[in-house]
């Protein structure tokens, strides 16, 4: 996994980080509220600590810290998904397919990485992104292991490196569909 890559991660998630923690003023006042209590400073340092993966494990590590990796990815993932839904709260609480339980709704912050990929699949996804369902379902399969007793695929190293490069497309997929008041106010990775 290039360094580079880690690095636009980290560069395109801290953008994020800064604009949307001070959204109020123009986002809507739920949403504002939901993003400056959202710990998007923990995505940054996720993003950052990516780079634990980019040397060689000891062979008798290499199980360990492969599932621990796609733990990671899949925290991030997981978190870049609630960003989203924080961001578009009141559409969010007021979609039919909204996630609810026991008749109240549940928060972006509250919710689960299969709950929310769910959502995203009956409201979110255009048409031509069923991909990512699929891909996102893949994540949330192998940061399942970490859960150690039955077997499950976990991949290799090379698939991970691949599946890191694969979430700096989400960041952008996700980035690009984000509202701002103007597009010089969008993060850009350069």
């Amino acid at each position: 996994m290039p360094i580079e890559i880690v690095n636009r991660i980290v560069i395109l998630n801290d953008g994020l980080r800064q604009f949307w923690i001070k959204a109020d003023g123009w986002a809507p006042i739920e949403a504002a509220q939901l993003l400056s209590k959202s710990r998007l400073d923990w995505q940054v340092s996720l993003s950052r600590c990516l780079k634990i993966w980019m040397a060689k494990p000891l062979p008798d590590d290499e199980s360990g810290q492969l599932i621990l990796a796609w733990t990671h990815l899949g925290s991030l993932v997981e978190g870049t998904m609630k960003f989203f839904l924080s961001v578009y709260y009141t559409s969010y609480k007021h979609d039919i397919e909204a996630i609810k339980k026991r008749g109240d709704l549940i928060n972006p912050d509250s919710l689960q990485l299969e709950q929310m990929r769910q959502y995203f699949r009956k409201s979110i996804w255009r048409k031509g992104d069923e991909d990512w369902d699929s891909w996102i379902l893949k994540i949330q399969q192998r940061r399942n292991a970490v859960h150690a007793y039955k077997n499950r695929d976990i991949g290799t190293f090379d698939e991970f490196y691949r599946d890191v490069q694969r979430y700096l497309d989400f960041l952008h997929y996700i980035n690009d569909r984000l509202p701002y008041p103007d597009e010089n106010y969008k993060p850009r990775e350069f």
